[in-house]
């Protein structure tokens, strides 16, 4: 139901900038309309001021007195014909609509582990035979294992990182299972051992 005589928001424009209120928006309609230069200015110097205390919190930014101008200019909708104090120039591109980043096309084999993981093993690939590509194979197995364990896939066993290494490597890399499973041996064994040691140090 709708009374004769009362103006709607649902009849008004959309507001530019809704933190400032259509009341900074109707005194920014009279300074446009006002036929005096210098006083069409005087006019945007007390509009801006009613527009700090809008958004009082605006103070903690250094260059304040600009965003307050340019937020008059882009309000205004360039109409208000002054001599601007600042430079407004670039008050449009605070509201120019950023470009759409683009989607990443590339399928990712096993997306648990992520894009790191595939150019690694990628890398891996083409890596000559030795001590380097080794080192490499191994610190990447240890963080396909972070991997598995962070996406909660319940096993984290060393027979799955071995599988997943071959397949990610097209079969250029086979790890040493029984290798890995003495390091986790001797790693386990080296934590009970530190355990053990500042307990009795306690």
């Amino acid at each position: 139901m709708e009374i004769k005589g009362l103006d709607y928001n649902t009849q008004r424009d959309n507001l530019l900038l809704p933190e400032y209120g259509r009341e900074v928006e109707k005194m920014i309609e009279h300074a446009i309309s006002l036929t005096d230069r210098q006083e069409r200015l005087r006019c945007a110097e007390t509009i801006v001021k009613v527009m700090l205390s809008k958004v009082p919190h605006i103070r903690e930014n250094a260059d304040y007195k600009q965003t307050l101008w340019d937020h008059l200019f882009l309000i205004s909708r360039g109409q208000l014909d002054i001599d601007w104090p600042y430079d407004v120039s670039q008050a449009e591109k605070i509201h120019a609509k950023p470009q759409p980043m683009p989607i990443p096309q590339n399928r990712i084999k096993l997306r648990h582990y992520g894009h790191l993981v595939e150019e690694v093993t990628e890398k891996l690939k083409t890596m000559p035979a030795g001590t380097e590509r080794d080192e490499l194979a191994r610190r990447t197995a240890n963080q396909m294992k972070r991997d598995l364990a962070l996406w909660g896939h319940g096993s984290i066993e060393n027979e799955k990182v071995v599988d997943d290494m071959a397949r990610l490597t097209d079969g250029v890399i086979q790890l040493d299972i029984n290798q890995m499973s003495r390091r986790k041996h001797s790693a386990t064994k080296d934590d009970a051992t530190k355990k053990g040691y500042n307990k009795r140090k306690k």
